[in-house]
């Protein structure tokens, strides 16, 4: 079934409404979190249509400025369940839907 134009027009006004970061939970450092949260952003906006492209460059990315075990996980409607080292995760959503759970684990 094809989507009317009004119905596109509506997710394009709902993904233009939610297009900051939404932080849900945090206990990086400000510092870290706020370049974290901006790699998020920048890699999301870039791969809008590749999540695991734009994990992979949060991971990669991470791994070089902060030491590696970064992990990363980005998609619509997952739950999980992790254990990850103190003060290096950052759980946010983007775009409206998009989750994106970025943690260390050594």
């Amino acid at each position: 079934m094809e989507e009317t134009e009004e119905e596109k027009k509506d997710e394009a006004d709902y993904k233009r409404l939610h297009s900051f970061p939404l932080i849900r939970h945090s206990d990086m450092p400000e510092e870290m979190r706020v370049e974290t949260m901006e790699l998020c952003v920048t890699a999301c906006e870039k791969h809008a249509t590749n999540n695991e492209s734009a994990a992979k460059m949060i991971k990669e990315t991470m791994d070089k400025k902060f030491g590696s075990s970064w992990h990363v996980v980005i998609g619509e409607g997952f739950g999980f369940e992790i254990t990850h080292e103190v003060k290096n995760l950052l759980y946010m959503f983007f775009g409206g839907n998009l989750a994106v759970c970025v943690w260390k684990c050594s």
